[in-house]
């Protein structure tokens, strides 16, 4: 009897099985993801809708009400030049009660919590001059709130930068000024057709700076920039850049200029070569500096108690009025060109920082006659300030690309 019952229904449970395993089947797909997005993963995705705003384009408005600066004269990541707090810089309560407001979509303040949770175990890199080291200073200070054990960081050719141990996060930066290979080359002969000469920079266009060469594996974003040393106040006649392509002198010469747009083209070439396409790039345009009356070697000067109005920024900048900074916004035209129809996205801090000449260091430098030596720094910016604002953008922009 239990035989016979055993033989009827096991038939019927076959069937049921069967049945089940269609409909799982037939389904399953419907409420799963096909895809490994939903994965945890280092690959970096395409902007998302939400980037479509312009963080770049609005307004400086005081506020009052402005939450303080993460940190203060005490981070011990901080350049003494550009720590305006410790050197007793006027109006700094007033340089940070500044907001940037964009147009048409809100930005956030920086959760640092929040941000290296997001990036644990990942790598930020910047390269390029001391612009970016300025953003870096920013960067690590503003961090470190949430991970007292971070540790200073100068490995693979890095000039300085941190690891943050509680998230397994590594954020530095390499110093190279003009992102391609130069060197000091001395004058060769004491008779010369060019008496002034005292030597030249080879710079060579197809070769990138060893301080960046071998990184491109080790970093999950990079941000690139170049430009505050291609200017005569840093290389003059008398010790000219000389460009080579192939171990050979370019013929015709180039001027700074056309030198600095081979040089763009070689970067940005190598940098879609080399660098892995899940790496998120990031191309900071130019900082703009303020000084009237001269060169930062002419006794420029940027004492200025609030920000430029709307309305004087192309006196200062336009290159087609002969502004009186007027290179930051020739150069972002040639660096726009360079990295047009690449992966590289652009990371346009220029406009809202030319209002900002109220935010420099000026004279207060932190060094006993330093001014008398080295001239008002009317370049770099004090921290904290305008810079944190940067970091805010860069981390929204960061975020919106997961």
């Amino acid at each position: 009897m239990r035989n016979k019952l055993y033989s009827s229904i096991f038939p019927s449970i076959i069937i049921l099985s069967l049945f089940f395993l269609f409909l799982y089947s037939t389904f399953l797909p419907l409420y799963t993801n096909n895809d490994s997005s939903s994965l945890p993963t280092k690959k970096f995705l395409p902007l998302s809708s939400s980037s479509t705003c312009n963080l770049f384009d609005g307004n400086w408005v005081l506020n009052s009400t402005k939450a303080k600066p993460f940190y203060d004269e005490t981070c011990p990541f901080h350049r003494n030049a550009w720590n305006c707090l410790n050197n007793k810089r006027d109006n700094m309560g007033i340089i940070n009660s500044w907001e940037w407001v964009p147009k048409d979509c809100n930005l956030e303040r920086i959760d640092p919590s929040r941000f290296l949770s997001l990036m644990r175990n990942r790598n930020i890199g910047f390269v390029g001059d001391s612009l970016n080291e300025n953003f870096l200073v920013s960067f690590l200070c503003i961090l470190r709130v949430v991970d007292g054990g971070a540790k200073k960081w100068k490995k693979k050719g890095a000039w300085r930068g941190a690891y943050f141990p509680k998230y397994n996060v590594t954020v530095a930066y390499h110093r190279a000024v003009l992102l391609a290979k130069y060197k000091w080359e001395p004058k060769q002969s004491a008779v010369s057709s060019q008496d002034e000469l005292k030597g030249v920079y080879r710079v060579d266009v197809d070769i990138v700076a060893d301080e960046w060469s071998r990184i491109t594996d080790f970093y999950d974003v990079l941000v690139f920039n170049t430009g505050h040393w291609w200017g005569y106040d840093k290389f003059p006649k008398e010790t000219p850049l000389v460009f080579y392509r192939h171990g050979r002198p370019i013929n015709p010469s180039l001027g700074l200029l056309d030198g600095f747009q081979v040089v763009l083209e070689n970067m940005v070439h190598h940098i879609q070569k080399e660098v892995p396409k899940k790496t998120l790039k990031f191309w900071r345009l130019q900082s703009p500096r303020h000084f009237y009356g001269g060169e930062w070697n002419q006794n420029g000067s940027c004492l200025f108690d609030r920000p430029l109005e709307e309305d004087q920024l192309d006196l200062w900048f336009n290159p087609s009025i002969n502004g009186v900074n007027k290179e930051a916004r020739t150069l972002n035209h040639l660096i726009k060109e360079a990295v047009q129809g690449t992966d590289i996205q652009v990371l346009d801090l220029t406009h809202l920082s030319e209002f900002r000449a109220d935010a420099h260091p000026a004279i207060w430098l932190g060094q006993k006659d330093a001014v008398s030596i080295w001239g008002q720094d009317c370049m770099h910016w004090c921290l904290p300030g305008v810079p944190d604002t940067w970091v805010d953008i860069l981390v929204q922009l960061i975020h919106n690309s997961f």
